[in-house]
């Protein structure tokens, strides 16, 4: 049976010795490669029965800093040390004198069996004075470290110093030093594998191939296997939310329209009264609408277009239209809001170019106090879009829909007849989801009443919609609450499919 390694694990083989114990850091050292690609090859040799690994575990000491002084019952001795016995307030007054911490002299000293308080009495034991010429255990631990920086447990106690001691006074000095504990492997060869081995090639270089070297090589090329499971690869990409934004904007510029933008603070003219929406409309109070504290009231457009407006509420104007019948206010016109829909930026769009043909679209974010939930939020994306066309139709509406909606991947479409204040006659969309098995509402459209288009300067056909573009990316997406669209899981931003 013939045994096949690549190059890197030749390499490591070359290191092991039959029968003996080889410390992986020495098959690193030699071998010049990284401990995972090492130890990878040992665990696959050891499953093969090849080689044994065995494993240690040692405490090693690392030096924080090197620049420490002498240890503060250390210096309390050497100061103190013809003394037999003070007073504890005594000791607290030497301590301050000497910049000391009273706890630690107490704490370490009684530790080491230099030093005992009973009550009031603080004493200094005969065995200190043992150490008043030579270093303790652990001192002398810290001088080696002070050297070297780090060492292992067994160098210390090579160095004749007790091992228990030096858990008992120097471990526990967690601002002198740290504790590590360390895991040394060591690799044994069990079989010796040499008249077996034969090394893989897993490229030619270009001498092979143009001597023809190759074909005689070819037996010793790795197999490949291309059904094994591959590490997946995420790469940059849009956010979804963005994507379908991208791809709005894209299917109405494919189907001939002129995208248009707007602020996102509109006056309540643009957003409310131009859309024939009267001013104690129930949708126009603060629990529905944002408005604006700072400044409050903007500037209204042309005086000859505000009093076309002001008459169509009141009365209907030249609209045959009968009105609102109310006395209409320009102090509430001039409020500001946030827009409450993209459709105030058609209608502008509207005012400017009255006359056909006209086709544009907007898509911007639009802002409703609206409750947070899985299916609400209070700021939201729309596009709205107008066509401005003598010979339009609500069949032209529909099919315009349609066409948009199978841009997006959306074949079956639907419409039901709905009720919009500045709209008639109007509907609603309605897209099919095959993985729910139902009919999902997008939003709605329609013909702009004469009370919206004529005090514009428009006498012709306009048809208007406005969609929701985050149920479509909820659709889109499989996403069951709005708000995970602009959570941060990275999870699922890294693994959701765009082209779908």
């Amino acid at each position: 049976m013939v045994v096949w390694l690549n190059e890197e694990q030749m390499k490591i083989y070359r290191q092991l010795r039959l029968g003996e114990a080889v410390p992986v850091g020495e098959i690193l050292e030699r071998t010049g490669l990284l401990e995972p690609p090492v130890m990878g090859f040992c665990v696959y040799a050891q499953r093969q029965g090849w080689v044994e690994i065995a494993q240690e575990e040692k405490d090693e000491f690392i030096l924080r800093h090197r620049d420490f002084e002498e240890l503060p019952e250390r210096r309390f001795l050497r100061e103190f040390s013809r003394v037999v016995e003070l007073e504890t307030r005594e000791v607290a007054s030497k301590c301050r004198e000497l910049g000391l911490n009273m706890g630690d002299i107490l704490k370490w000293g009684a530790l080491r069996g230099w030093f005992r308080k009973e009550g009031k009495r603080f004493e200094i034991l005969p065995e200190a004075l043992r150490y008043l010429d030579r270093l303790d255990e652990d001192e002398r631990a810290l001088e080696y470290l002070r050297s070297r920086g780090r060492a292992l447990v067994d160098e210390l106690v090579g160095e004749g110093i007790d091992r228990d001691r030096l858990y008992r006074l120097l471990a526990r000095r967690s601002s002198l030093v740290k504790v590590k504990r360390r895991t040394f492997r060591t690799v044994k060869l069990l079989r010796d594998l040499r008249p077996k081995l034969k090394q893989e090639r897993v490229y030619f270089t270009p001498e092979e191939l143009e001597s023809g070297a190759w074909r005689e090589l070819l037996p010793h090329l790795k197999p490949y296997d291309v059904r094994l499971p591959a590490k997946e690869v995420y790469p940059a990409k849009a956010h979804p939310l963005q994507r379908i934004l991208h791809q709005t904007r894209q299917a109405f510029l494919e189907l001939g329209f002129l995208e248009i933008v707007s602020p996102c603070v509109e006056s309540a003219f643009w957003d409310f009264d131009a859309l024939f929406q009267p001013q104690d409309h129930p949708a126009r109070e603060m629990q529905d609408t944002f408005y604006l504290e700072h400044p409050r009231e903007g500037k209204l457009p042309a005086s000859s277009l505000v009093r076309k407006v002001s008459r169509t509420h009141e009365d209907g104007g030249d609209t045959g239209s009968k009105g609102w019948g109310y006395r209409w206010s320009g102090k509430l016109a001039r409020q500001l809001v946030l827009r409450t829909h993209t459709t105030a930026s058609t209608v502008r769009a509207l005012a400017s170019h009255p006359r056909p043909p006209l086709k544009v679209f907007c898509v911007g974010r639009v802002f409703r106090n609206e409750t947070i939930s899985f299916k609400h939020l209070p700021e939201f994306h729309q596009v709205d879009g107008i066509i401005v066309d003598e010979r339009g139709s609500f069949a032209t509406l529909l099919g315009t829909l349609r066409a948009f909606y199978r841009k997006m991947g959306f074949d079956s479409v639907k419409f039901k007849p709905a009720f919009f204040p500045y709209t008639e006659p109007s509907a609603e969309v309605f897209v099919w989801m095959e993985s729910k098995g139902e009919w999902i509402e997008m939003g709605g459209a329609g013909l702009f009443r004469p009370e919206v288009t004529e005090p514009l300067g428009c006498k012709v056909p306009v048809l208007a919609w406005g969609l929701g573009l985050e149920r479509l990316a909820m659709l889109r997406y499989g996403v069951d609450d709005i708000r995970s669209l602009y959570w941060s899981d990275m999870k699922w931003l890294k693994e959701v499919k765009l082209c779908q």
